[in-house]
Formats: C-alpha cells, sequence, structure tokens
C-alpha cells in the first residue's frame, strides 16, 4: 500500500506548483511527434534492434553462469545464442508440422461446419425473418414468363447452338519458370528469416560487449549523476529479467496444462494449440482469450454436440483464472508497475505502430518508458501516466478530499491505510501531515472562508466516522513494513510503538473522572480538528478528554471555562509562524486559571523553530512539547502514573513525618519539563 512520501509540508505549500514552461511542453510534444514518427518510418530497423536487446536481456544470465563455470566470453555468448536459436526452431518446426496436419484433416469436418452454421443461421437469421415476413405484406404472384423465383433467363449459346467452350491459352503464353515459382513462394519467407538472423547477430554483439555498451550508454545520458542512471539501468534490467522469467515459467505452464486439457477432452492437434496458447499469452489481458477462438471453432467443428466445445471454453477460463488471480500474484508478488489502464492503451498503440511484434513488445517496451520516466525529471510524465504508483502521497490525497469535502472517499482513503497501521500512526503520518498544508495555504490566503468551513465539517466527520477504530497496529503489518514492497508504496511508519491503556486503578484520582484532559484548539482554523483527533486518541487509551475551541479561552471566554476535574491541558497548533506571543498569553490566562494543572503545547509542524530554541520554549511556560499526537498521548499517560506514584510517596511520607503533601502537579511540572 503507498505510504507517503517525505513531503516538506512548508515547502509544498507555501510555494507555487512548479511545473514545465510553456517552451518546455511545446518542446516536448514536438519531440513525442517525432519520436513516433521515426518509430513507424523507421521499424524495419528498429523491431530487429530491439528484439536483440530483448533476447539479450534473456541471455545475459546464461552467458554469465557459463562464464563462471570458466567458459570464455565468446564461446559462452555462441553457445546460449545457438540454445536459444535450437529452441526457437524445434518450437517453430513443431508448429510447422501440427499445421499442415490440421490442414489435411480439415476436409473431414466440412459436413459438421456447414451443418451447424446452417443451425445457427436457422435459430438467429432465421427468425428475424420470419419476424420480418410476417409483419411485411405478402408479395405480389409472378408475371408470366417469369417462375416462382424471379424472371427465366435464357443460357446462352453459340450459333451454331451448342454451349461455348473455355477459351484456348493464347500461343505466346508460357508456363512459369522455375525461378519465377521459386520466388513466388520463397519470397514470403525471406523477411522473417533475415529479420530473425538480424536479430541473433545484433544479440551476438551485444552479449560480447554489454559492459562496454553500459558505460558508453551512461556517458551518454547520465555522466553527471552516475547514481541516478545507474540507478535507472539496474532498475530496467531486473524488472524486464524478473518479467520475461517469471512470463516464460509461467506461460509454458499455461501451455502444458492447456495441452493437456484438450488432449483428454477429445480436441485434434493439441499440441498446436497448448503452444499457441503459451505463446499469446505474452500479450497482455487479451492473449489467452485470442488463443482459446480457435481451439473452441475446431471443437465445435469436431464434435457432432456442442460439449466439446463447452468443455474446451470452460478449460480455458478456469486455467486463465486459476494462473492470474492465483499463480502469478504468489510468483510475482507485486505488479511489473504499470497500471491496467496502461496496459491496455499501450498494448493499442504499439500494435497500431509495429504490428504483430509491437503487440507481443508491447509490455517490455512500456516497462522501459516507465523506468526512464522514473529517474528523468523531464519524463516523470510517463511515470504519472502509465505507471501503477498512485499520482498523490496519501498526504496530497488527504488534502485533495477534504479541500472538495469529499467525506465518503476521504473515509474510504483511511480506512484503506488503517489496514495496514494504526489510528494514532494514520493521525500522525496522513492527517495532520494533510492540515499543515491546508494551514499553510489558509496562512497564504488562497483558501475562502466557505472552503475552510466545508474542510471543518469534512474532518468533523472523518474523525468521527473513525471512532469505531481501535489505536492498534493490524495484524500482518510487520511483514507490510518489511516485505519486499518498494518504500513507496508502504504504509506509514510508526516512529514509537502504540501507547498501551492504562487500569483505572493504575490512576491517580484526579484522573479517574470523566475528562481529565483538556484538548484546547489554537487560533488557527484547523486548529480544533488536531485537538480532536488528541482528544479521540486520549478516549481510546482510557483517559477521557474533551475539547474546546480557541473562543473558550480567550481573555473574553475564559472566565466561563469549566474547570471542574481536569488534570492536564494539551493546545494544539498546527501553525504558530512569526512570534508566538499569543501562545504565551494563552499559557498565562490558562495558568491563572488552573495553576496547578500542567500544560503541553502540541505544536504539530515539527520542525518549527520552538522547538529548537530553549530560550523560546521556556518564554512561552509550557510543561512539555510534542510534536506527534502519539508523543501527547504517551505524555498524558506518563503525566496520569507520575502523579499517582508521586501521591502515593507523599501520603507514605506525609503519615511517617506528620507533614501535609504538597501539590502532585506541581511535583509533576518539576519532573515532566521536556
Amino acid at each position: 500500500m503507498p505510504g507517503p512520501s517525505p513531503v516538506s509540508p512548508g515547502s509544498s505549500a507555501a510555494d507555487p506548483i512548479a511545473g514545465p514552461s510553456d517552451a518546455e511542453r511545446s518542446f516536448l510534444l514536438q519531440a513525442g511527434v517525432v519520436a513516433i514518427v521515426a518509430l513507424y518510418f523507421a521499424r524495419e530497423v528498429l523491431i530487429p534492434i530491439t528484439l536483440a536487446i530483448l533476447l539479450s536481456f534473456l541471455l545475459a544470465p546464461i552467458v554469465t553462469l557459463l562464464e563462471r563455470v570458466r567458459f570464455g566470453r565468446v564461446p559462452a555468448v555462441l553457445l546460449a545464442v545457438v540454445a536459444a536459436l535450437g529452441i526457437i526452431t524445434s518450437f517453430g518446426g513443431v508448429i510447422g508440422s501440427q499445421v499442415a496436419q490440421l490442414a489435411g484433416n480439415i476436409p473431414q469436418y466440412a459436413g459438421t461446419i456447414e451443418k451447424k452454421v446452417a443451425a445457427i443461421r436457422a435459430y438467429t437469421v432465421g427468425r428475424v425473418d420470419r419476424l420480418v415476413a410476417t409483419v411485411d405484406h405478402a408479395p405480389a404472384p409472378p408475371q408470366a414468363g417469369e417462375s416462382p423465383s424471379g424472371p427465366l433467363v435464357a443460357a446462352p449459346t453459340t450459333p451454331s447452338g451448342t454451349a461455348p467452350q473455355p477459351a484456348a491459352p493464347a500461343l505466346g503464353e508460357t508456363r512459369s519458370s522455375p525461378l519465377a515459382l521459386a520466388e513466388r513462394y520463397l519470397s514470403p519467407a525471406l523477411s522473417p528469416l533475415a529479420t530473425i538472423g538480424i536479430v541473433f547477430v545484433v544479440a551476438i554483439f551485444i552479449l560480447l560487449q554489454r559492459e562496454d555498451l553500459r558505460d558508453r550508454f551512461i556517458r551518454l545520458f547520465g555522466a553527471t549523476d552516475l547514481h541516478r542512471t545507474t540507478a535507472a539501468l539496474d532498475d530496467a534490467a531486473r524488472r524486464l529479467r524478473r518479467y520475461f522469467l517469471t512470463q516464460l515459467a509461467v506461460n509454458t505452464t499455461f501451455g502444458v496444462v492447456i495441452s493437456t486439457g484438450l488432449y483428454f477432452i477429445g480436441v485434434p492437434n493439441p499440441l498446436l494449440w497448448g503452444m499457441l496458447s503459451g505463446l499469446l499469452r505474452f500479450v497482455p489481458y487479451i492473449g489467452s482469450f485470442i488463443s482459446a477462438a480457435l481451439p473452441i471453432a475446431l471443437a465445435a467443428a469436431v464434435d457432432p454436440g456442442w460439449s466439446m466445445a463447452i468443455w474446451t471454453a470452460a478449460l480455458y477460463v478456469v486455467v486463465e483464472l486459476v494462473v492470474s488471480q492465483a499463480v502469478e500474484p504468489l510468483l510475482y508478488g507485486h505488479s511489473t508497475g504499470l497500471s491496467p489502464l496502461a496496459v491496455i492503451v499501450a498494448a493499442i498503440f504499439w500494435s497500431w505502430l509495429w504490428g504483430p511484434i509491437g503487440l507481443l513488445l508491447s509490455m517490455p517496451l512500456t516497462l522501459c518508458l516507465v523506468v526512464l520516466g522514473r529517474y528523468a525529471e523531464r519524463l516523470e510524465f510517463l511515470d504519472v501516466l502509465l505507471g501503477d504508483r498512485p499520482a498523490l502521497t496519501p498526504i496530497e490525497s488527504f488534502y485533495q478530499r477534504i479541500l472538495a469535502g469529499d467525506a465518503d472517499e476521504a473515509q474510504e482513503h483511511a480506512e484503506q491505510l488503517l489496514k495496514e497501521c494504526s489510528l494514532s500512526a494514520y493521525y500522525d503520518e496522513v492527517a495532520l501531515k494533510g492540515l499543515q498544508l491546508a494551514a499553510n495555504d489558509a496562512e497564504r490566503g488562497v483558501l475562502r472562508r466557505d472552503q475552510l468551513e466545508r474542510m471543518k465539517n469534512t474532518i468533523n466527520g472523518l474523525v468521527a466516522e473513525l471512532d469505531a477504530h481501535d489505536d492498534r497496529e493490524p495484524a500482518g503489518s510487520e511483514a507490510a513494513q518489511h516485505g519486499d514492497a518498494p518504500q513507496d508504496e508502504r504504509a506509514p511508519s510508526p516512529p514509537m510503538p502504540v501507547p498501551g491503556h492504562p487500569r483505572a486503578a493504575e490512576l491517580a484520582p484526579a484522573w479517574r473522572g470523566e475528562t481529565p484532559v483538556l484538548c484546547v484548539a489554537g487560533r488557527g482554523p484547523l486548529d480544533e480538528a488536531a485537538s480532536a483527533m488528541l482528544a479521540q486518541l486520549l478516549r481510546k487509551h482510557g483517559l477521557g478528554a474533551r475539547t474546546v475551541p480557541y473562543e473558550a479561552v480567550s481573555r473574553e471566554g475564559i472566565g466561563s471555562l469549566a474547570t471542574a476535574g481536569v488534570a492536564m491541558v494539551c493546545i494544539s497548533y498546527l501553525d504558530i509562524s512569526g512570534t508566538p506571543s499569543h501562545l504565551r498569553y494563552l499559557i498565562r490566562r490558562l495558568r491563572r486559571t488552573l495553576p496547578q494543572v500542567p500544560i503541553l503545547v502540541g505544536l504539530w509542524p515539527a520542525e518549527d523553530e520552538v522547538l529548537k530554541d530553549d530560550q523560546a520554549r521556556a518564554a512561552i511556560g509550557a510543561d512539555c512539547y510534542a510534536t506527534a499526537l502519539r508523543d501527547a498521548v504517551r505524555f498524558c499517560m506518563e503525566a496520569a502514573h507520575k502523579a499517582s506514584r508521586s501521591r502515593g510517596r507523599e501520603q507514605i511520607e506525609g503519615t511517617r513525618l506528620g507533614l501535609k503533601p504538597p501539590g502532585a502537579a506541581l511535583s509533576f511540572r518539576r519532573a515532566f519539563l521536556c
């Protein structure tokens, strides 16, 4: 599952969205058009080179293995290429013999095919014709000289009254020469043979000089950034090699299973259909269905009934479902990095550009484009359009959904992330950082008052809906954090474990009330939402909490603030840019109203300068500072436990000395300063 990328809330939201200029867009568009035109008109040259490069990717591990067993570079390359050529030649020979055998048997099925075509026609077209005939008027009676089926036409005759004879060949016409016959029948096969020869020759030279070609490519495209270029090459090689080898194993197994199943069903030439099924399955999504068409048609032609065709179709459907839904996810672990829509569009594009070869090469070529877009900054749009990574990080997705006021999508997005992380981790890593983006935009004045109000309502509704989730790590989350997924696909990683749940007997009497923690919102437009998240987490960990807006602790409203049962105050601020004098005065007012109650300040922008300045923290006057909701919950629980232990020790000491215990809160403030 995707996790948040390292986004700097301050810079991401404070700066305008940077994008390519008009000149850059125009250049990229022109370059794209020129590249497509070049790919189309140079396909006779580019297709063999592309096939050779992909073949070299497949043969490179074999060559490396042969070199490790003390073969030289040239013998290892030649042995690998000859073995590949032998496999391809054997594959083609078997398919050719099977096709020839099938062509010889086709006339045997002509009668069955005609009967079934007539039956289908009578069931479909015939019914339509009868329906139309009932609507139309009856036809007029035939005229004289016309047959019931149409006018009579006299057969052509010669002046002598006999039928015309076929014309004799001209005197100058001769039969075709052997050379012309050879050219007629062999020329269609020369072009594929020449392409195969070019592919293997180029592949040989690529394998012989693969290190030198790699260095030249790095020098040409990335000499100034060797790390990025090397990472791109390694990523492309790893993806292509993994894709081809895994697909080869899966499709070979698919073909063997199909061939075996067709043999037991009774379909003629099962070996041919198994080999074609394994080959066509390299075409993404639709290859297996294309390969099923001919065997189903042949089964319908062979069997007088329809049972063989139905069993053949069922075989393809069942095997495809098992392979695509069970075997491939188990072997791949994760996708190849392409979105399903991109795979379909790429198949259409490359088949239009290069024909059937382009259809087979659409996946590897698109994989290379995605890798290029992932490591080339100017081509990042390729990764966004074709890749399977979310276009927005979870933080940006959260902000976009609350900005649009879409509570349902916000909740769905949150529940997806909560499958891999706890509620407090989601609030800290996604929700608070999304609120920081919103607070920065509000500070810049780009959000209207009605937008802020809609965002507040959306967040309050989201927090209320998430109240059903407990704050604990879901089962299997550890595997999700340390599995094979790339970093950008992981769930938010919590910095510390989820706080525990204290027992009521462990708490001091002041902390056993309904709302011992008072969560005060800052004066920012979205601080109340952060305060509501903190209060919810405190309640889930056994500490009662309530929230009050900033107006309730203002100079005019603090006099009427209900303070009964309050053991701790938590202030939430998303933005305290500038001089935090208002925070200092707020704490002074709270000190006068609650003189012995510790105060925690949550500064959710963790990079705020106040946290780095000891003098500024001392001037503000809070007892403790937190940068994450988890830390705030943990601090509150430690405060409750320390108050309980301090009270117990002071009661024992007071009983022994006959003294009255001092205030527990004052003792806590001395021990709990951060």
